[in-house]
């Protein structure tokens, strides 16, 4: 089967794709389009299969119109993965739906299903997951060794816009009192110097690394003791929670039930439901390098399920029994 992504960002490329090229699909990666390199993409690559996902540079207005222009000309299946739901869902995936018409849509949010439904757009639930190929165990590196890492942006502005999201909690949870504490973490992202709203205080500037090219965050994961991965919903947990096991990473993350459910706290990693108890945790692990060292492994194991080349089979198997493909 031929595959096509229209998609150029590294954080989509690397992953799904994989997947499809694992289960022995000829995938193409579109790269940057223009008008004149879609159509052309179609004619000679021939796909039995288009692919959109995520809300990157590829999802500028005037290419959504391209989309519907010649892919649903084409008579090419072309799925959609929201990959932003349910945070943009009405600012930015409902609008992109309805605009490049997919003939299915796949969503992150499981709750978001029926609502797709409702609507008359056929839709099912496919969560994100990892791929070897970029999130893989290895050396610790020196450039990122540390006691504790981070691996995300500040989102300062987006948090102002919605105060009562999970996201905060999850700051306030397990970054907030390990800053207040002045125990040392290092920051790799965007816009954590303005994040002393959110945190209580001012993260100092050394530990404050910038943004870190997508292939590159494994190696953090590799050669930090503790990786802080916060969510963003209770009902499903963010992209990173995979790839920080998959690299091996020792996981400190909020306790949700969606947490619970994929893996079990304590034995692949850890979970803390307040500040209190992420001071504990890290202070309890930082001097226990031999507990440590099991549970990095055992979440390891754990998440091998959830690699990218089940998530396309899963893709396929519901597009097949849906009749779409």
């Amino acid at each position: 089967m031929r595959v096509l992504f229209l998609e150029s960002h590294p954080m989509w490329i690397h992953g799904l794709p994989n997947g499809f090229r694992d289960l022995g699909h000829e995938v193409k990666v579109s790269g940057i389009l223009t008008r004149n390199k879609l159509p052309r993409l179609l004619s000679s690559f021939k796909p039995h299969l288009i692919i959109t996902l995520g809300w990157t540079t590829e999802h500028e207005g005037y290419k959504q119109k391209w989309i519907r222009q010649y892919v649903g000309s084409s008579g090419i299946p072309h799925v959609y993965w929201a990959t932003e739901d349910p945070t943009h869902h009405q600012s930015f995936t409902l609008p992109y739906v309805q605009t490049t018409k997919p003939d299915f849509v796949f969503t992150i949010c499981r709750d978001q299903v029926k609502a797709y439904q409702k609507m008359g757009i056929s839709a099912a639930h496919l969560d994100f997951g990892f791929h070897r190929a970029v999130h893989r165990k290895g050396q610790g590196h020196s450039r990122f060794r540390s006691q504790i890492a981070v691996v995300a942006n500040g989102y300062s502005r987006i948090l102002k816009k919605y105060p009562d999201h999970f996201r905060i909690r999850s700051l306030h949870t397990l970054l907030r009192p390990l800053v207040q504490n002045k125990i040392k973490v290092d920051f790799w992202g965007r816009q954590w110097e303005e994040m002393k709203p959110v945190l209580g205080s001012r993260i100092p500037g050394s530990s404050i690394h910038g943004y870190l090219q997508y292939p590159e965050a494994r190696k953090v994961y590799n050669s930090a003791k503790i990786v802080i991965g916060l969510q963003n919903q209770l009902k499903q947990v963010t992209q990173r929670t995979y790839e920080i096991l998959g690299s091996g990473g020792f996981l400190l993350t909020s306790d949700t039930p969606e947490i619970r459910r994929l893996f079990t706290p304590g034995k692949h990693l850890v979970v803390s439901r307040s500040p209190e108890e992420t001071v504990r945790l890290a202070r309890y692990y930082l001097v226990h390098p031999e507990e440590r060292e099991k549970i990095r492994q055992a979440g390891y194991r754990a998440v091998a399920k959830h690699a990218y080349k089940y998530r396309a089979a899963q893709m396929l198997r519901i597009l097949k029994k849906r009749k779409i493909i």
